[in-house]
């Protein structure tokens, strides 16, 4: 018999009445690709809004999106600050540390809620959501925090290759071999997203075993450990290093990251079910990734907290010198403490840059609609990092203090876009129109704006500091406050639309409606 052809099955759409196609995302996959970056799960059939029951080769399926987000909190710079945490203030702040890592796995919860729910990434929705001058604006930002970050991790990895060959490496030698782990990142994204995700794997394996390979030769003090995770202690000579523990925390692009990585996943955001499904797989392997990432810093603020907390080295420690003093402090032994630390940070150098690569080709291209051919994509994104990076490692690189001073400078530009990323995701994610029913209720919306103020009032407090302590000049000083008039009236502007009050006069109306609206046209 017979049977007549199958009628063809309309796209899914978005909750906001948008078609969705897979292949959709351009950032996932060139037009003349196949799908092998998709990930189809094995779906059985369901009543719509019905949560199938836990299954445990489920949660496989949905692990390694949030192992790739955990990278950001593990980069160089997070370690440095865990270093010089724990030589400064001992195990005093390991509290700080626990609940900093607990409001970054809230805001990225957020992230992914709003990935899955609208089947979009954040850059996507700010562009269709905000008009074109606050768009561009938010992208400078988020390009300005992937730079700073990029140059933190590249540096890091040099370090671990001059480490590692016995110094034969300089450190602008170290930042053109780590240039090349876009063509790794290349080479295994073409053989799907898994083989991706299993490499950040080992690379996170590395980590773990390096560093706590070092907890565990130099032996740490239980007691004073787990007092320092249960009960909270500041002094006035640890608030500096306390501030810096909860802003390295929470990095701007990882926010726009984790909301790109989750589509790697095929899922219909018309059935609810099945996104409350996602969101609770994904809330399971967010947190055992930032569970292995907070145990991995836990480690590294324990080391040097036993080693040079109390001693005249411990306010020149950084992560140039770190693996010196480490040698001084615990020796050679059969594994070298030395060199497990070179390779431990080589392998999140390594991680965390690449991680920055796929950040930039989802915020360059959700903001401004740009649709490349992955290479393409991966040379302009590396380059914005790796040109300015091989410049300061050259002038740089015979001097440890000014590099430090450059590191700090780097923390400051990234803490000031944190708000730029905070915001526009809350906003979103508490927005009927955009997540549907997934929106955030009342009392989430309480307890994440509380963090996010917590968090923008610390660095705030951070770059107060900072400008109180390097503007010195009068010249200086008209630029700073003329700059961070600007900084404070867009801050207010974004706070503005996401209590509702929007501006309603008619040049900002104008560029709303011929902004994106236009681009999207």
């Amino acid at each position: 018999m017979n049977l007549p052809p199958p009628r063809p099955t309309p796209p899914p759409k978005l909750n906001n009445g948008t078609p969705h196609h897979a292949d959709s995302n351009p950032l996932l996959f060139d037009h003349d690709e196949s799908q092998e970056n998709i990930l189809a799960l094995e779906m059985e059939p369901n009543d719509e809004g019905a949560v199938p029951p836990f299954s445990w080769k489920k949660l496989w399926e949905f692990l390694g999106p949030g192992f790739l987000m955990s990278v950001a909190f593990l980069d160089p710079g997070n370690l440095e600050g865990d270093l010089q945490a724990g030589a400064i203030a001992g195990y005093s702040l390991l509290w700080l540390l626990m609940w900093a890592t607990f409001m970054g796995l809230v805001i990225q919860l957020l992230s992914l809620r709003l990935g899955v729910a609208t089947g979009r990434h954040l850059a996507e929705i700010c562009r269709e959501e905000y008009p074109y001058w606050a768009g561009i604006l938010l992208w400078l930002m988020a390009e300005l925090a992937l730079i700073g970050a990029d140059i933190q991790e590249v540096i890091g990895s040099a370090i671990a290759i001059k480490i590692l060959s016995h110094g034969v490496l300089p450190l602008w030698a170290g930042v053109l071999i780590t240039a090349s782990d876009c063509f790794i990142f290349l080479f295994l994204e073409n053989y799907g997203v898994r083989k991706l995700e299993a490499f950040f794997g080992v690379l996170i394996s590395t980590m773990a075993l390096s560093f706590t390979w070092m907890f565990f030769d130099t032996k740490p003090s239980g007691k004073e450990l787990i007092i320092g995770l249960l009960i909270p202690k500041l002094s006035s000579k640890t608030v500096q290093k306390a501030v810096g523990v909860v802003g390295c925390v929470i990095t701007p692009h990882n926010v726009f990251l984790y909301s790109a990585l989750v589509q790697s996943r095929k899922i219909d955001p018309q059935n609810k079910g099945r996104v409350q499904e996602a969101l609770n797989y994904y809330t399971i392997e967010s947190s055992i990734a930032v569970l292995v990432s907070f145990i991995i810093n836990l480690c590294v603020t324990a080391v040097f907290a036993k080693g040079f907390y109390g001693t005249s080295q411990a306010s020149g420690i950084g992560l140039v010198n770190a693996g010196d003093y480490l040698k001084q402090r615990y020796g050679g032994g059969l594994f070298p403490i030395l060199y497990i630390w070179g390779i431990g940070l080589l392998a999140a150098g390594q991680s965390s840059t690449m991680t920055g690569t796929y950040a930039g080709q989802f915020i360059m291209g959700g903001f401004l609609n740009l649709q490349l051919k992955k290479w393409l994509r991966s040379v302009i994104t590396r380059s914005c990092a790796i040109v300015p990076t091989i410049v300061v490692a050259i002038i740089f690189n015979r001097s440890e203090d000014s590099l430090d001073v450059l590191n700090e400078w780097l923390n400051v530009l990234q803490g000031m876009q944190i708000p730029f990323a905070i915001i526009p995701l809350l906003t979103l994610v508490s927005d009927e129109k955009i997540m549907g029913g997934f929106k955030i209720g009342t009392t989430s919306k309480k307890i994440v704006w509380s963090i996010a103020a917590m968090v923008i009032l610390i660095n705030g407090y951070v770059l107060l500091h900072f400008f109180i302590s390097h503007v010195n000049s009068l010249l200086f000083g008209i630029v700073i406050v003329l700059s961070a008039s600007a900084y404070v009236a867009f801050l207010m502007y974004l706070i503005s639309r996401a209590g509702g009050s929007l501006l309603s006069s008619s040049w900002f109306s104008r560029m709303h409606s011929d902004g994106f609206s236009y681009l999207r046209t």
